[in-house]
């Protein structure tokens, strides 16, 4: 999870509830500093250590697309991720990235180190997640403040994979975090976004209108759709301009779309451009 004030370099935003507006709620209750363990309801073979934080910004605790997002990867697209480079954006303590990875090296996979970004002030933490795992050799962490040229370390990795959830919360750091993803997408045009939030504000609606204009979004399938839906939480993939561009001269069938429409047959209207504001 990326500050709120990273236009300006800022901590993350306050946490005195007394100060928190519409522009961020409804916030999940504020946890002490301390352990807990997940395993994104059983398909975690072994259970994820995780240190949760919020002194150095609200990223430092679970949130729910997080929560979301990493039983969506794990019992999803498993094998998409086996030998993929995978980076994750606005990792906060390091929940989804560190889940995959710990499942991935259960599976006995060492190709790749998985790199989990946020900015400076959760870098520790994340590190502090990695050595709980014992992911040394299968994860790094480092500083990506969106909008900013991205590390070298992610040039030279080129993702092809880059996992994003609980990145739409804050209206100005929106076209920050689309320069980073087109700037990801620019180094490897092969490359999927899984994307994943839960709408608070009407803004919210307003990234995936300026994702639909620029990539090719994609709901993806889950059989858990009419259930997270009703919670607001919303789950695509994004590929290239390059995909977009190809998918209008050569429409293809979806496979899977007569799936998406069962599984939200009984759901609330799915996240659209079209929705009324």
């Amino acid at each position: 999870m990326q500050s709120s004030q990273q236009i300006e370099a800022a901590p993350s935003p306050p946490l005195n509830p007394l100060a928190i507006t519409e522009e961020l709620t409804p916030l999940p209750q504020l946890k002490s500093a301390g352990d807990t363990q997940v395993q994104f309801e059983g398909q975690l073979s072994r259970p994820l250590r995780l240190h949760e934080d919020v002194r150095t910004g609200c990223g430092g605790q679970t949130w729910p697309a997080g929560m979301l997002m990493g039983k969506h990867l794990l019992r999803y697209q498993i094998d998409t991720l086996r030998d993929a480079r995978i980076l994750e954006l606005g990792a906060g303590g390091g929940l989804v990235g560190l889940g995959v990875a710990l499942e991935l090296e259960m599976m006995g996979r060492q190709n790749n180190k998985l790199l989990i970004t946020d900015q400076e002030e959760m870098l520790q933490l994340m590190r502090t997640n990695i050595g709980l795992n014992q992911l040394d050799d299968s994860v790094d962490a480092l500083i990506l403040n969106w909008g900013e040229p991205l590390p070298e370390i992610v040039v030279t990795q080129r993702p092809d994979v880059i996992i994003a959830a609980e990145c739409v919360y804050f209206e100005p750091a929106f076209p920050l975090l689309m320069q980073t993803l087109k700037d990801l997408f620019e180094l490897n045009e092969e490359a999927i976004v899984f994307f994943c939030f839960k709408k608070r504000r009407r803004a919210d609606l307003q990234f995936v209108k300026m994702a639909k204009k620029a990539f090719l979004v994609e709901e993806l399938y889950d059989e858990d759709r009419p259930i997270f839906e009703r919670q607001r939480l919303f789950l695509f993939s994004f590929r290239s301009p390059k995909a977009k561009a190809e998918a209008k001269k050569n429409p293809a069938k979806k496979d899977a779309k007569g799936d998406r429409e069962e599984a939200g047959r009984n759901s609330p209207p799915s996240l659209d451009v079209k929705v009324k504001m």
